[in-house]
């Protein structure tokens, strides 16, 4: 064998490049956004709140509650909150107040 040679594979090393930690994701304006959308749903209309500070259970609590004031079902995804149903004006007076700076988007 030469000295040439190139490794190609060894499980000795483990990872050759580290991986970069993920920056936490920026918490925006602080604004929480409440909008109806139907896109992708087959004509079905859906509540979608964005921009809540909250994360993991804390947020999944929080649906619960809003479930409840709804009287729905509802998911998180994607760090937002989908209650099924057009909810917004319910929506939009339960989270002023909880006491967070609420706004309809979306038109």
């Amino acid at each position: 064998m030469s000295n040439n040679s190139r490794l190609v594979y060894s499980t000795d090393g483990g990872r050759i490049k580290e991986e970069k930690k993920k920056a936490e994701a920026p918490v925006g304006d602080g604004r929480v956004r409440v909008r109806r959308d139907r896109k992708g749903r087959g004509g079905k209309t859906v509540t979608v709140i964005e921009g809540l500070p909250l994360a993991g259970n804390d947020l999944k609590a929080f649906l619960k509650v809003l479930k409840k004031r709804c009287g729905g079902g509802g998911a998180v995804k994607d760090g937002a909150i989908e209650l099924q149903g057009d909810h917004c004006e319910s929506m939009l007076s339960e989270l002023k107040k909880q006491g967070y700076d609420a706004k309809q988007s979306g038109g």
